[in-house]
């Protein structure tokens, strides 16, 4: 009898010791009833916490980018994070931080030791961004990668903009979120393509309350010297990503992308294409959001292999010059047309560093310049004149 007294009193002490702990991780409103002892053994102790709402302070973030090596702690509160992690922007987000970290890793491996440049930013208005940037690296001149998380109210010219895509959106200066990454490596080898891609998703609330969301995203590739070879493989490598998901996805969004990245006043497409789709809404969102994710797990498959063949290869004052010459026509295209370029300089508060990333390092522009008839460029003008099946 007397030594049950003793086992008690005992744990009457480990419990009051519990409580004051409790109390000190969780805060004063915690209450000492609502927490058990399991498995207590000389000095092992395991408290499990009855009330969710309770939660110790530093572990949630500790528990959700545990193992993560993110290029930056996420935009959004970590204990919101896991608070809410079934949320498709809290998804969204996670999903784009993780290709950021896959494709700045798989690049750095590229270089002779040189690295992102990391750059956290955020924006009065709501959210923020991850800019990263590699320049005047060996291999890259410019390599930058750039997720954005970001709410506020729409302008009346992006409201403008999406009822002209057929959004029905009733009222002005709506709330709105949006959460993307993009991408745009230009190599220094002309022999390496340049590649592009934006993955994103958007929630829109109009007057009635009511909530819109859509996906869009593509990637798509800009040689300097046509190698069928490795276009076939970019392309075979998109395919597959979206044949999981519905075999009419890739001809479509093909021929979509050799249709947006028309540079109308050049009459020639901005590279080989790839994939582009927008307003992607109808269906089931999961599964529109695994669509997406395959599509920019895609990325790297597609891009990396063809730096590793071409990086090393020689080259001469007169691939420079086209190389240049052909990032022109690139800036042509993002500066004029590119519809993500013009909604991130009319919302307010754009960090215009970030959203201009995509253009290159060094470009140039020469008067009526024509590529001579039977050359390597002229091969590749006549395939961006009249863009061609790959797969």
């Amino acid at each position: 009898m007397l030594v049950h007294i003793r086992r008690t009193f005992a744990n009457a002490r480990v419990v009051r010791h519990l409580s004051t702990f409790a109390r000190s991780e969780f805060g004063k409103k915690a209450k000492p009833w609502r927490w058990v002892m399991t498995g207590v053994a000389g000095t092992s102790l395991t408290m499990v916490a009855l009330y969710s709402g309770m939660r110790p302070r530093g572990v949630l973030a500790a528990t959700l980018l545990d193992n993560k090596d993110w290029m930056s702690s996420p935009i959004t509160d970590p204990k919101e994070m896991e608070k809410n992690p079934d949320l498709m922007r809290i998804k969204m987000e996670m999903m784009i931080m993780d290709i950021q970290r896959v494709f700045c890793r798989a690049l750095e491996a590229e270089e002779d030791g040189k690295k992102f440049q990391v750059d956290k930013w955020s924006r009065k208005e709501g959210g923020g961004g991850i800019t990263c940037v590699l320049q005047d690296g060996r291999v890259f001149e410019k390599a930058g990668v750039n997720i954005s998380v970001v709410t506020g109210n729409l302008p009346q010219q992006a409201v403008q903009q999406m009822k002209s895509r057929g959004k029905t959106l009733s009222g002005k200066n709506l709330p709105f979120f949006a959460t993307g990454i993009s991408s745009v490596i230009h190599p220094r080898n002309p022999n390496v393509p340049t590649v592009h891609f934006n993955y994103r998703y958007f929630e829109v609330t109009d007057e009635e309350g009511k909530k819109h969301w859509w996906f869009g995203g593509g990637t798509d590739l800009t040689p300097y010297y046509l190698d069928d070879a490795d276009v076939e493989h970019f392309h075979k490598t998109l395919k597959q990503a979206c044949d999981k998901h519905s075999t009419s996805y890739y001809p479509d969004f093909k021929k979509w992308c050799d249709s947006y990245f028309l540079i109308p006043h050049r009459g020639e497409t901005r590279g080989v294409g790839g994939i582009f789709f927008d307003d992607l809404e109808d269906g089931d969102q999961e599964d529109l959001f695994k669509f997406v994710s395959d599509c920019a797990a895609a990325v790297t498959p597609s891009y990396l292999p063809l730096v590793k063949k071409n990086k090393d290869k020689a080259y001469g004052y007169k691939d420079r010059r086209w190389q240049l010459l052909r990032r022109g026509r690139y800036v042509e295209f993002n500066l004029i047309y590119d519809r993500g370029t013009k909604f991130g300089l009319n919302t307010p508060g754009a960090r215009y560093e970030s959203i201009l990333m995509s253009l290159p390092l060094n470009a140039s522009w020469e008067y009526c310049h024509k590529p001579e008839p039977g050359s390597e460029e002229a091969r590749l003008t006549e395939v961006l004149q009249n863009p061609r099946d790959w797969v």
